[in-house]
């Protein structure tokens, strides 16, 4: 299987630049170097910008409803073992809407894959603040500015009993293909935050780069907490690892 099997025809609608076709590139380099075939694959999605890379997968798959991607992905590997599900979900439908589904699918350890484009805020609607939007953010929904401290994601994995946390940056291409390749491969539920810009909305918390620094895979959960407690997901402050935080 090569990346160019998994294009589809139809025509892309996200905005011109963004992270948005880099995940979609590096979703199609790990599954085309993950060793399994393509029909070995299957898909979940659910409402939002990031739910659109369902038209651009030439991968089997359900079109869900908003926040419950996850939990569809886990009544397939209910009803079919042998698949490796993908469930790509944005971080207002996981950590909104289906922050339940995402608490008990990394405690049931099910073998899937939660895939997470995190740009803090609910792009597709206009831009209303979710549940990792910084603490200021004004928007429609906001005009005072939000007033709720940001979830920690990668803290709510580790106290849900997940065997595998890691975290990306959309705009490496590479890097990303190669976590997500590790967490294709891993036996029990995945969960990859790939952190994202937003061009049109929350563009106060873009360009993140130079807080970001690459780790080694780690497997232990003291050091994870550390990784975890580096950046709260509220400022352009601390440092963010990006690797395999925590892997069981």
């Amino acid at each position: 299987m090569k990346p160019n099997d998994l294009k589809t025809d139809q025509e892309i609608t996200w905005c011109p630049g963004c992270p948005n076709f880099l995940i979609l590139e590096s979703v199609k380099k790990a599954v085309a170097e993950s060793g399994f075939k393509q029909t070995d694959f299957a898909i979940t999605t659910d409402i939002g910008c990031n739910a659109k890379i369902f038209d651009y997968l030439n991968l089997s798959g359900i079109y869900g409803l908003h926040g419950r991607s996850v939990a569809t992905g886990m009544g397939m590997t209910l009803g079919n073992p042998k698949l490796k599900v993908l469930s790509f979900i944005g971080d207002g439908g996981n950590y909104d809407e289906g922050i339940s589904h995402f608490i008990h699918a990394l405690n049931y350890n099910r073998d899937m894959n939660i895939i997470v484009h995190d740009n803090q805020s609910f792009s597709l609607t206009t831009g209303q603040p979710t549940a990792t939007s910084q603490q200021g953010y004004v928007s429609k929904a906001s005009p005072q500015g939000e007033k709720m401290r940001p979830l920690n994601p990668i803290k709510l994995a580790l106290a849900s009993n997940a065997t595998f946390i890691a975290r990306c940056n959309a705009r490496d291409i590479a890097h990303t293909a190669e976590v997500l390749g590790k967490a294709i491969k891993h036996k029990g539920c995945s969960f990859v935050e790939i952190i994202q810009d937003c061009l049109i909305f929350n563009e106060e918390i873009n360009n993140k780069d130079k807080m970001m620094y690459k780790i080694k895979d780690n497997k232990s959960k003291v050091v994870a907490e550390k990784l975890a407690n580096e950046w709260d997901y509220n400022s352009k402050k601390g440092k963010i690892a990006l690797g395999v935080l925590y892997q069981e």
